[in-house]
């Protein structure tokens, strides 16, 4: 009876570490990611002139933030969108960055 609790216990765990629940989007995931780039979407603007960011944090269960799009949007001043990027930071699970770029006119 011992060893079924213990292997419960186990298997709770497990999950809870592997649901994602404070990993970062990333185009590759692996247990640590540090700085990876990538594409989320366009816009109609014909330029890039200005740039915005908005970032969101977690540790261990707590996750604090904006990463929205209209977050960066207002942070760079942006009103027609050229193009979204992020960039993410992952350490483990225990430390996630997301951050949202935005460059538009």
């Amino acid at each position: 009876m011992k060893n079924l609790g213990r292997q419960l216990i186990l298997a709770a765990a497990c999950a809870i570490a592997l649901s994602g629940c404070v990993m970062a989007h990333a185009p590759v995931m692996a247990p640590i990611t540090l700085n990876e780039r990538g594409p989320v979407g366009g816009g109609s603007a014909a330029g890039s002139a200005k740039t915005g960011r908005a970032t969101a944090t977690g540790i261990l269960f707590f996750a604090h933030g904006d990463a929205s799009v209209s977050a960066a949007m207002a942070n760079g001043g942006i009103t027609r969108v050229h193009h979204v990027d992020h960039e993410t930071t992952n350490i483990m699970g225990f430390y996630a960055k997301y951050t949202t770029i935005v460059y538009g006119e």
